[in-house]
């Protein structure tokens, strides 16, 4: 079993040095937990995790970790499901910066494809003006060559 709390290190003995959190994996001492079966009448065949210094020793209301198995399980799953929800919020708010990453991203791509195509048409209005104007010369030339030959001939 894993150890998801920040402290395991405590017990709820008498002198209490801490509340074990979890599945307790050491003991404050150092030593390791070892899971073993009440054999008491309140809890008859209730599993639960011992120091094994104290379990070895036989040690009764010490401050060594003791933690139903039952309680330490529920613990563990009250902190994966508060995790679960931190990370949930964690995927929305990622969610929504990518959704305004994007529309930044879309508005950047649309003001460059408007100045391409605003350059584009600019360039074809520009080449059009001196196609007219180079049209216009001849065209001009062409009205004063008939009315030179028109005055000619006339």
């Amino acid at each position: 079993m894993s150890n998801l709390s920040s402290s395991s290190t405590g017990s709820t003995g008498p002198r209490g040095r801490g509340r074990v959190v979890g599945v307790p994996t050491r003991c404050w001492c150092g030593e390791g937990i070892v899971a073993l079966i009440s054999k008491s009448d309140p809890n008859p065949c209730r599993r639960y995790f011992r120091c094994g210094f104290a379990a070895k020793n036989r040690l009764r209301n010490d401050d060594h970790v003791f933690k139903w198995v039952d309680e330490a399980l529920i613990n563990e799953i009250d902190t994966l499901t508060a995790k679960h929800g931190e990370i949930e919020k964690e995927l929305k708010e990622l969610r929504r910066e990518r959704l305004e990453f994007e529309k930044m991203v879309c508005e950047k791509v649309e003001m460059n494809m408007e100045k391409e195509l605003n350059e584009k048409v600019e360039e074809a209005l520009s080449q059009a003006k001196r196609s007219n104007k180079k049209m216009m010369i001849v065209v001009v030339l062409g009205c004063m060559i008939m009315i030179g030959f028109s005055k000619l001939v006339g």
